[in-house]
């Protein structure tokens, strides 16, 4: 078994840890407060080939490895203190794009790949309804069949990028009685397509310049082309992307988890109780103790994860293992760094508490904890409900 990464790799490992700190961080305190999405910042990732990692060169891309986009992504997450940004990104990339490279017809990876690559496009995965969460499949959105398009109706809630998305993949039924297969995913094209009404925004806890809204789509009639996959294939195709998304959407909070603890280090070896740094008190170097296990063993989830998927062996359950596992330590081990900091780490000055702030939102996004639990314990072959 091999640990270790090529030159090559840890060579342009280090370029998008550079060029994530050098080009996205600035002004970040007030495009939060005011949750501003950085699209300037977005096309510069376009520039650099972020959203094109993943995808074949004929495309656009990169034609990167699952590992060595997993290793690049934690780097963007390392140099890259917008986790919103980040965000929005994972959720085109993984939910979005990879579906279309997979289930999409040519002419559709050809029209909508490149454009997603470069930055003209921002993508959209719409399935959650304001009454379907973690239920994902009891749709109300409806489609139905008239000659040689489908009219949509229905509501999605929660719905990243959805306030400005370009393309957006919608989740719809189409013959209720086939319950799960019933289902079908759309490609609706905002610049061409009319009965796309976008709700305002919505305020959330972190990740604030990852914008997120209500998509209302009202007679929205779409050609039968813009069918991805075929008709009946809807959830196969939710599944895959879940499966990527929760693979994935971790890795740049793995590479936050690493600068947090370089940061918490360092802060605790220039803060001065008792007329000792506090590193030097146990109970401080505990915390730090617990926090370098944490990322050490949520990194080696996360590349595991990437190894099964460039073998094609990944499981629903592994994917499901690194999203609950990495999410939880997130969550723990910014409070940690709260801990560590005292009084700092809850004043948004210091701005460690961001870091709480954004890692709470992992135990929702792609399946709850609770979901991620009862998907493992199904591949341990337990039959829960």
């Amino acid at each position: 078994m091999e640990f270790a990464f090529s030159k090559e790799q840890m060579k342009f490992r280090n370029s998008v840890a550079s060029f994530a700190e050098r080009e996205l961080n600035h002004n970040l305190q007030a495009r939060e407060q005011s949750s501003v999405f950085p699209r300037d910042l977005w096309n510069k990732c376009a520039d650099f080939g972020i959203q094109g990692l993943a995808l074949p060169k004929e495309y656009g891309g990169r034609g990167a490895d699952a590992l060595t986009t997993m290793l690049a992504m934690e780097a963007l997450g390392y140099g890259c203190l917008d986790q919103g940004l980040l965000f929005s990104m994972h959720a085109q990339m993984w939910s979005v794009q990879a579906p279309i490279l997979k289930f999409g017809t040519d002419e559709q990876r050809h029209q909508y790949l490149p454009r997603l690559c470069d930055g003209s496009y921002i993508a959209a995965h719409c399935m959650s309804e304001p009454g379907s969460g973690s239920d994902s499949f009891s749709l109300e959105t409806r489609a139905k069949r008239k000659g040689g398009s489908y009219v949509l109706n229905g509501s999605k809630a929660f719905v990243t990028n959805g306030p400005f998305a370009d393309l957006l993949l919608v989740f719809a039924t189409v013959n209720r009685k086939n319950g799960l297969w019933g289902i079908t995913a759309f490609l609706v094209d905002a610049k061409t397509n009319k009965g796309l009404i976008r709700g305002p925004k919505g305020e959330k806890l972190g990740l604030c310049t990852a914008q997120m809204g209500e998509v209302r789509l009202e007679d929205c009639e779409i050609p039968a082309q813009n069918i991805l996959g075929k008709e009946g294939q809807g959830g196969a195709i939710f599944n895959y992307a879940m499966g990527l998304e929760r693979s994935y959407i971790l890795a740049s909070t793995v590479g936050r988890m690493h600068r947090q603890l370089e940061e918490c280090i360092d802060y605790s070896k220039t803060r001065r109780q008792f007329g000792k740094p506090i590193a030097s008190f146990q109970l401080v170097s505990t915390r730090l103790v617990d926090m370098k296990l944490r990322l050490e063993t949520s990194r080696l989830l996360l590349y595991r994860t990437a190894w099964l998927h460039s073998s094609d062996g990944v499981t629903a359950m592994d994917a499901a293992m690194a999203k609950l596992y990495i999410s939880e330590c997130a969550v723990q081990s910014a409070l940690d760094a709260i801990q560590i900091h005292g009084a700092r780490g809850i004043s948004k000055d210091c701005q460690v508490e961001r870091d709480l702030r954004d890692a709470v939102a992992a135990r929702i996004y792609s399946g709850t904890s609770e979901i991620q639990r009862l998907m493992i314990a199904r591949g341990l072959g337990l039959f829960v409900t």
